[in-house]
């Protein structure tokens, strides 16, 4: 039996729900499997859109958008990527803190509604075919999105993201953690890496670690499904 873990939803659901997990793939996937895991957990979204909009409009994350703007030196206002924005919550939220803020969303209903509701400028680019501009911004706020990547792409990606960082920007990433696991759940491709192996990931791409925590605050680890973790682009 998969234990419970949580739910893929990438903007930041705390609701539980069952794995189909398998240990980190000893086999590359192949560029069509690559993009049939794009497609299908897109579709996924798509087909949710309005339901999940309503779902996470609430959620409070103050505790993630502080963690990446307290590390970012300089006086703001800040320009800021809002990676897998989603139906652009928190995109709306940095943009009302007066900073320059630019959503990043797979997904076509997630993204128009992102554009609606921030007024913000959304870029629509699958996480696995990037096109980013190099050193343009300050931070990057990957909110339970950088999780749907395949870990074989991992490090492709995160290059990607630190080649867009000023020097001496900030990543902050959430992500559900695991044991190193990954697979389908519902519908969702996700990978479930745990603090050691992330901060692999991260200093092999050239960050360095600022903090990291587990969410929700003040619960028993067990019952603290994200692993939150902040990262500076020397």
């Amino acid at each position: 039996m998969i234990p419970p873990a949580a739910n893929l939803d990438h903007n930041g659901n705390d609701e539980m729900s069952q794995r189909e997990n398998a240990p980190m793939h000893a086999k590359p996937l192949e560029p069509h499997e690559l993009e049939e895991i794009a497609a299908m957990t897109l579709a996924h979204y798509e087909r949710r859109a309005e339901a999940f909009r309503d779902r996470t409009r609430d959620h409070d994350v103050s505790q993630n958008i502080a963690a990446l703007l307290r590390h970012i030196k300089g006086q703001p206002p800040f320009v800021i990527l809002d990676f897998g924005c989603g139906p652009g919550r928190d995109l709306k939220v940095f943009s009302e803190l007066g900073h320059a803020a630019i959503g990043l969303e797979g997904a076509a209903g997630f993204a128009a509604m992102a554009r609606t509701d921030s007024r913000c400028e959304v870029w629509q680019q699958d996480f696995l075919e990037l096109d980013l501009p190099a050193e343009r911004f300050d931070g990057i706020f990957a909110n339970a999105s950088l999780f749907h990547v395949p870990t074989q792409e991992l490090r492709r990606v995160l290059r990607q993201l630190h080649a867009a960082l000023k020097p001496g920007g900030v990543l902050f990433s959430s992500n559900p953690h695991g044991k190193n696991e990954e697979g389908w759940n519902g519908g969702r491709y996700g990978a479930y890496h745990d603090l050691e192996a992330w901060r692999r990931y991260m200093s092999d791409t050239g960050f360095t670690e600022l903090e990291f925590y587990y969410r929700p605050t003040g619960l028993p680890r067990e019952r603290q499904p994200w692993l939150a973790s902040v990262w500076r682009k020397p």
